[in-house]
């Protein structure tokens, strides 16, 4: 191939897939307990230890790349081959415009490559359905412009419908009140939230308890329609398995033909999140919300 198909780790790409595809990623950076640590797909410190960490205590710390930091991810790139890279949602952090500045500079070093930055308007493993999409054209030989078209005009179609366990982790990252959280919590009261249009994480509903939440998921996998034969259906867990084998059931007695993947949630989205999220994740028809 005459160019390189690079995505980032919030993606939360299984690490089969990347090593099976030997797709580059850019690994996002957090701290826990005073070390920094990059989201290496659960290479460096594994899943269940990080959530144990956190439900012990720690308090992870996400933080942005720099331009420098993509310009060392992209460089040695763009020596050899042109790049399509495929980023989570500019509206959810501004690495994006990290990204862009440095391939301004590469482009000014480098006039003869092309280079693609596609804000794909999503996060996690609706980031990774569609980019594994798109790769199946790449793999196919499709030029950089026909696969960076196909992810813009499909963006939409990625969908990630989520709930959370604690409500405290939102409140600590100021998506909700401490008093919210504080009634939230007494009432056992499980916002289901999902990736809007803007790219931006919406809350929808509000349901009470951890069953009924899980309904929701499923009943929004049926409302917008996945195409079994296109995609496998991706459920997410944050350390919480047991949930995740029922969020599964669930959905297959309402579409028995779907291939579900079941896989962990990385850090980064994990920090902001908490232990016990669930999320069900897909390509159907576009989002409405």
């Amino acid at each position: 191939m005459d160019y390189v198909f690079m995505m980032d780790s919030d993606s939360d790409l299984p690490y089969d897939l990347k090593v099976k595809y030997d797709i580059p990623v850019v690994y996002m950076p957090y701290a826990l307990d005073g070390k920094e640590y990059f989201d290496d797909l659960g290479q460096m410190l594994d899943h269940k230890s990080y959530y144990d960490r956190m439900r012990a205590g720690a308090v992870p710390v996400t933080s942005a790349l720099n331009e420098e930091n993509y310009i060392e991810y992209f460089e040695p790139i763009l020596k050899e081959k042109d790049l399509l890279f495929v980023a989570f949602s500019s509206k959810m952090s501004c690495t994006i415009q990290a990204a862009r500045a440095a391939r301004e500079r590469l482009l000014e070093k480098y006039p003869e490559r092309t280079f693609i930055i596609v804000d794909t308007l999503t996060i996690s493993a609706p980031l990774t359905l569609l980019a594994l999409k798109a790769h199946e054209l790449y793999r196919a030989g499709a030029p950089i412009e026909e696969v960076a078209d196909w992810l813009e005009k499909n963006k939409l179609r990625a969908h990630g419908w989520f709930t959370v366990d604690d409500l405290k982790y939102l409140k600590r990252g100021g998506r909700i009140s401490p008093t919210a959280a504080a009634f939230g919590s007494m009432l056992d009261i499980k916002p289901v939230i999902t990736e809007a249009r803007d790219g931006t994480l919406q809350s929808v509903d509000k349901v009470r308890g951890r069953k009924k939440a899980l309904n929701v998921l499923v009943d929004k996998l049926v409302e917008y329609q996945p195409d079994p034969a296109e995609s496998p259906v991706i459920i997410l867990h944050a350390d919480a398995p047991e949930e995740a084998a029922e969020l599964k059931a669930l959905a297959l007695k309402k579409i028995p033909d779907l291939q579900i993947r079941i896989d962990p949630i990385g850090p980064v989205i994990g920090a902001h999140c908490g232990p016990g999220t669930l999320a069900i994740t897909f390509l159907g028809k576009e989002r409405t919300i």
